[in-house]
């Protein structure tokens, strides 16, 4: 399983700045659903070769008479989705009657909570962490995470109580793929229609626990799994639009897929929470096909009007194919699954080194490295460092420096030349050492 752990407590105690370094660089996900408050957002933080989600809230008051209750269902929900609470309070403020109520919340939900100690710098641990013992539980962590300290031994310490998470569904053969998409686009038809059964045939993968379901099935003798993330849930456990579209699940789906199809609906067009999911892919470096569903519902004018839309936003994702479908209908779903094998062949694919240098040198011959400073940047030899998505490593002397344009350029070169489809392709840059760095030059004399 991916562990997913909230942070929750009152204003200004740090949330966002531990959620921050949590997820260090990759950029945190906001879902604008209606009712969904900016102050819920989703990332994903890798620890090792751990990958986790972190849930960050808006800050409460905890007191009952101000305690805002949009602020608080989100925060509710946000607990529901955790397997870990972490609820952070201030070293400076001491105990307050706000985290007192916040703490009953979360002992009221039965979940498993950690009280984080912040802004503790300057501070001895027992001056500290003595007055929050009283909130009754019985992890508690002293950190500083403006400058990060005690952030790794408490993630640590977090993650060791998980059982390694897997990188794909257990037991899958052939390409995994994770149909992603907002409520009601047509997400459990298409799998439907795909696995060519009348209702989705689930069954349970172990360490799954938040209603990922894995859909195998066979399309001429080439095996596929398919994971719904359509968002199962009890009728009485859904309160509101968002529920429904349960971000932890596209999440999850994405990391342990190698292939996602997001299907979107083509008579609401292109939404924001297109847009996050379709970031959230690329940042995750997956493979891509977009399936615009609904179409038999459009006329002539319609279609063009949204084949334009599609083209002008979806640009930076210009390696994904595109099919325009109908679920229910099946027209166009067969075209799908020829996508996904080519998407996933590239994905996976093997990069001779020989054949990246030389392409490399080619690159270099049509279109030189610009100057820096009087110099001439040079890049020298490449080869492969990872899969899914494919890594190339360009090594040279001031690769630094080497602008965002050419990089760009390098990119696209490789993937036309390699043949790549519908994956992103990522450049890594490397200088070699200098092996006289650091040493004194020494004039010889004439004699």
């Amino acid at each position: 399983m991916i562990p997913v752990i909230a942070l929750i407590g009152r204003p200004n105690v740090g949330k966002s700045t531990l959620f921050n370094v949590f997820t260090r660089s990759r950029d945190a996900l906001v879902a604008n659903e209606p009712g969904l408050t900016r102050d819920r957002q989703y990332g994903v933080g890798e620890r090792a070769d751990r990958t986790f989600i972190v849930i960050d809230t808006g800050g409460l008051t905890g007191e009952r008479e101000t305690l805002d209750e949009l602020m608080a269902r989100q925060t509710r929900i946000a607990i529901d989705e955790a397997d870990e609470v972490l609820l952070m309070v201030d070293a400076r403020d001491g105990l307050t009657e706000g985290d007192r109520q916040i703490a009953e919340m979360v002992r009221k939900s039965g979940k498993a909570c950690r009280i984080v100690v912040n802004k503790a710098d300057g501070l001895s641990p027992e001056q500290a962490q003595a007055e929050f013992f009283a909130l009754g539980f019985e992890h508690l962590h002293i950190v500083a995470a403006a400058h990060r300290k005690g952030t790794t031994s408490l993630l640590d310490e977090l993650l060791a109580r998980f059982p390694p998470a897997v990188g794909a569904v257990p037991g899958a053969d052939g390409p995994v793929v994770a149909v992603i998409g907002r409520p009601n686009v047509g997400k459990s038809t298409l799998i439907n229609r795909l696995a060519g059964e009348e209702r989705v045939v689930a069954y349970d993968q172990p360490g799954t626990t938040r209603d990922t379901i894995a859909v195998p099935f066979e399309r001429r003798g080439r095996r596929y799994t398919l994971i719904d993330t359509a968002g199962v849930r009890r009728r009485g456990k859904v309160h509101e639009t968002v529920e429904k579209f349960s971000v932890i699940k596209a999440l999850e789906a994405i990391e342990r897929a190698q292939v996602a199809i997001l299907v979107t609906d083509a008579q609401e067009g292109l939404t924001d929470q297109d847009l996050t999911l379709l970031g959230y892919v690329l940042d995750a470096g997956r493979a891509l096909v977009i399936a615009v569903n609904k179409w038999d519902g459009l006329d002539a004018d319609r279609r063009e009007h949204v084949r334009q839309a599609l083209a002008r936003r979806l640009e930076f994702a210009g390696f994904a194919r595109r099919h325009f479908i109908s679920a229910r209908h099946g027209t166009g779903v067969g075209e799908l699954l020829a996508s996904v094998d080519r998407a996933h062949a590239s994905a996976t694919r093997d990069l001779n080194t020989r054949l990246l240098t030389d392409l490399l040198e080619e690159a270099v011959f049509r279109h030189n490295p610009p100057l820096h400073h009087g110099r001439r940047i040079k890049l020298r030899y490449a080869h492969q460092g990872g899969r899914n998505p494919p890594v190339i490593v360009v090594h040279g002397n001031q690769t630094r420096h080497l602008p965002a344009a050419y990089l760009r350029y390098l990119t696209n070169f490789y993937i036309g030349k390699l043949g790549l489809e519908g994956t992103p392709l990522r450049i890594e840059l490397k200088t070699g050492s200098n092996p006289y760095a650091g040493k004194k030059r020494t004039k010889t004399r004439k004699k």
